[in-house]
């Protein structure tokens, strides 16, 4: 089989393999995250909508890393629609999201007590079809509840992102697991705060290739950063401190 035959029925069966799991594509009229080198670790090179992403945070400094990351993702998606936002320990101050490019009235936000009541309107809400996208934190999640959670979404194709606050690594019905840890900002010349950026961790991905990215929010938009080599000034320096 010739190389270019062979590439062409592999993406074939990439597109198949999307198909069978309900996974909705994404093209670049409808949605650009600008996570060039991280979508690529996705099948078929587009990040999964109508389906639930999960993200683990083990300190309080990841958790606010983590929101501002999921704000960067839901910008995308929320442009023409509107988002919920359920937890039962909400720390998020909605005039934040500003950072990101989003209106904070179009983010419906649902405190609630109890985790059980919390799952219970992260899956009410993933079956709301007219919304963009739903978040919702929460400490523990079974496979069951995240198969059910998975379930929803193939019926709206409505985009979730579930934020975890745990330790625990269990196995979920989940397309994708992060870990987003903070990153230090750069400072520029202009007074103030330099942009958030942050170690962006693809742990596992369904059918795709797991790995790390350093990214900045700038502009609107996510940014790679580009790591210069030390010099070997600087790596003496490192050495000797």
């Amino acid at each position: 089989m010739q190389p270019s035959a062979k590439n062409t029925l592999i993406q074939q069966l990439q597109r198949e393999v999307l198909s069978m799991q309900r996974l909705k594509k994404v093209s670049g009229q409808n949605l650009n995250i600008g996570l060039w080198e991280v979508e690529k670790a996705f099948p078929d090179q587009t990040f999964p909508l109508g389906a639930v992403h999960e993200f683990i945070s083990n300190a309080k400094e990841d958790a606010a890393a983590t929101n501002g990351f999921m704000a960067g993702l839901v910008s995308q998606l929320i442009k023409r629609g509107t988002a919920v936002w359920v937890s039962n320990k909400r720390t998020l101050f909605p005039p934040a999201l500003n950072v990101f490019g989003i209106e904070p009235e179009r983010i419906i936000f649902i405190d609630l007590w109890r985790q059980k009541e919390v799952l219970w309107a992260i899956e009410e809400a993933l079956k709301c079809s007219v919304l963009s996208a739903v978040i919702g934190e929460l400490g523990e999640l079974s496979f069951t509840e995240s198969r059910r959670l998975q379930l929803a979404v193939e019926q709206s194709r409505v985009t979730g992102f579930i934020h975890r606050y745990s330790s625990s690594e269990n196995v979920t019905a989940c397309v994708s697991r992060w870990k987003i840890t903070p990153l230090t900002s750069e400072i520029s010349d202009m007074p103030g705060m330099g942009f958030p950026r942050w170690n962006v961790q693809l742990v596992k991905v369904r059918n795709g290739k797991p790995g790390a990215w350093q990214v900045e929010w700038s502009e609107g938009q996510f940014e790679h950063i580009i790591r210069q080599p030390l010099s070997i000034t600087q790596i003496q320096k490192r050495k000797a401190g």
